[in-house]
């Protein structure tokens, strides 16, 4: 498999496979298949119930709240990080996402069944070459004490590395910082695992508000103070920043092709890493990609 960023064709899923799970905040039992798609497709998610499409993309992003959110017109799909980062890591261009209700399952909080999924369905590569988006100069934004870069590529460099650091007053989490030059291999072995997670005195207030509905110790670590509440505990001691890096793969694969360059950084989250996006491609001297590539070109075959 190809590092994303290095020069190679366009690749899809060799064949269809699927899972049956509970969306983390509507509570709904959901049907997702992942399915092949034709080269320039880009990623698709269907909603088979509503018959409409919607085309994974930073400007099509409505919501950040606790996940990231798509919508075009009535067609609405959440918690799609975890999908996002596990096909970016892959090497997964083009692919059609169905499901069956407004978001997709949460499985066990982390990515690592996405990731086996994929791998049971195969990658086959396609005619059409991929062109990759190279960061040429430094694009940040920021909220309160954090921030998020995207930075050029350091010398020889031909992927996405990243680098965070977060820093939460609960002790059980603290301050974490962890970096990964993002390829398959180091996506499956060392964030892929990662959990989502919520503190347990907030957990009420988001149930109130519409969220969480389908969240329990099977799909997010919860955490109360000192205690992680999960009886099997954490899966690493760091696994919140993992997690966050996790999240951080998914958000900027919504640039619509991969990115060449480093992601740095502090209290980011899919807020701020959607901000980054629309940043980026706000500002022409800051990237660069093959004439073919544009973010706004992702068809749209119907469900």
């Amino acid at each position: 498999m190809s590092r994303p960023g290095r020069a190679r064709r366009q690749q899809t899923l060799k064949g269809s496979i699927g899972c049956v799970g509970i969306g983390v905040h509507s509570g709904r039992r959901v049907s997702m298949q992942l399915r092949p798609a034709p080269e320039y497709t880009g990623i698709v998610f269907r909603r088979t119930d509503l018959g409409m499409a919607v085309a994974a993309r930073y400007d099509l992003v409505a919501d950040t709240r606790l996940c990231t959110v798509i919508a075009d017109g009535a067609a609405r799909v959440g918690t799609i990080e975890h999908v996002m980062a596990a096909l970016s890591a892959a090497g997964v261009d083009n692919a059609w996402i169905d499901v069956s209700g407004p978001e997709v399952p949460i499985l066990d909080g982390s990515a690592a069944s996405i990731s086996f999924l994929i791998e049971c369905a195969g990658i086959v590569e396609q005619p059409a070459a991929l062109s990759p988006i190279e960061i040429r100069r430094t694009v940040r934004v920021t909220e309160g004490d954090a921030w998020a870069e995207l930075r050029p590529a350091a010398p020889g460099a031909a992927g996405l590395s990243l680098s965070l650091t977060i820093d939460f007053p609960v002790p059980a989490i603290g301050r974490q910082s962890r970096d990964i030059t993002l390829d398959e291999a180091s996506f499956k072995g060392q964030l892929a695992r990662a959990r989502t997670f919520a503190l347990a005195q907030e957990i009420e207030a988001l149930r109130e508000a519409g969220l969480a509905r389908g969240g329990s110790l099977d799909n997010a670590i919860v955490v109360d103070g000192a205690e992680v509440l999960n009886p099997g505990g954490l899966r690493y001691p760091d696994e919140f920043v993992r997690h966050k890096l996790l999240d951080a793969v998914g958000d900027l694969a919504l640039a619509g092709a991969p990115l060449v360059g480093q992601f740095v950084g502090h209290k980011s989250g899919h807020g701020l890493n959607n901000r980054l996006l629309r940043a980026l491609f706000a500002d022409t001297a800051a990237w660069w990609t093959e004439p073919t590539y544009a973010p706004e070109a992702v068809a749209l075959e119907p469900a």
